[in-house]
């Protein structure tokens, strides 16, 4: 398992991970983009800013790195990033496929990703991720699984990815959806002559959507690693969009809502690691900061009221709009 690099590392950040979901593409749901990336989104203006990123990122500790087929150029900025960097021998790379981009570098598209999880795709999109990352490729997820995905089922897909696992590359899953816990208990089901196929689980849960933490602690304890997605709720944990008690904790402890956020989450046993999805270095910085948060009963007590029911957790996220 490559994550067991990390697990030698001796940084206080080395769980936090970093997500380029909102750096490899102009368009993206987060709350605040405008701001953050202003109105140059050029490719060179956002490689640069993904370079940039990654340098920060590194130097303060970070190792694992996480891209998709869909987030635009993602895989291509960090597989330049990497080319430079050969010494960089103790990095972690994730990426995804099952999702094609298909917003053409427009904010504006019409359908900014299409979803596909049949063998087919995984073939196509596995020879397009080597070709750009080559042997730096770590960990190759299958992209938002929901308990109605062929992924689940799909025994020749299944064979496929066993294959994979054989030649060395991990092999997991990544879900979203109200009915994550379901999802992540079908794939743990799932095995390829006796064996379970997947090694990792990356999974939305934040202070607002909590549901598949029992889901994930089965995850955890049957030894898969858990990554954590969207720990900001996509912004709505972030500066002036946090919740009152979360800008009140921040405010006590002396850091920014995104650390406060974060720390949530990296308090939770069976994390192994929390993605950030920073536009910048200052909100790098700042999320990074989660890694010394010590939060005590009496405000985790405030920050579980909180919790919305998933239904109405991801029908707020549907309605975010692609910045």
């Amino acid at each position: 398992m490559p994550f067991a690099r990390l697990a030698t590392a001796t940084t206080p950040t080395c769980h936090i991970g970093l997500g380029l979901a909102a750096v490899g593409r102009p368009g993206y749901i987060n709350l605040g983009r405008d701001e953050d990336l202003g109105e140059d989104r050029s490719v060179e203006t956002l490689r640069t800013r993904t370079h940039e990123l990654l340098d920060a990122a590194y130097a303060q500790g970070v190792r694992y790195f996480d891209v998709a087929r869909s987030y635009g150029r993602s895989e291509e900025f960090l597989a330049e990033w990497l080319k430079a960097r050969p010494a960089f021998g103790d990095i972690v790379v994730g990426s995804k496929w099952g999702y094609t981009y298909t917003a053409d570098w427009s904010t504006d598209a019409e359908q900014h990703e299409v979803k596909d999880h049949t063998l087919a795709t995984y073939e196509r999109q596995r020879a397009e991720s080597e070709a750009l990352l080559g042997d730096r490729l770590d960990l190759y997820q299958i992209h938002s699984v929901t308990p109605d995905s062929p992924a689940l089922t799909d025994k020749e897909l299944h064979a496929r990815l066993a294959e994979a696992a054989e030649w060395g590359l991990t092999v997991g899953f990544s879900t979203s959806g109200p009915a994550q816990a379901e999802a992540i208990r079908a794939a743990l089901a799932v095995t390829v002559d006796g064996e379970p196929l997947f090694r990792t689980v990356q999974s939305t849960y934040n202070a607002l959507e909590t549901s598949a933490a029992p889901a994930l602690a089965e995850a955890h304890d049957a030894g898969l690693t858990v990554i954590v997605k969207e720990g900001m709720a996509n912004g709505r944990l972030a500066g002036p969009h946090a919740p009152q008690v979360v800008r009140e904790i921040a405010e006590q402890a002396g850091l920014g809502c995104d650390a406060v956020a974060l720390a949530v989450i990296l308090r939770q046993p069976w994390a192994g690691v929390v993605l950030s999805g920073a536009a910048t270095a200052n909100q790098l910085a700042s999320n990074l900061h989660a890694a010394v948060v010590d939060l005590d009963d009496e405000q985790l007590t405030r920050l579980a009221t909180l919790v919305e029911e998933p239904q109405a957790y991801w029908e707020r996220r549907a309605q975010l709009p692609w910045h």
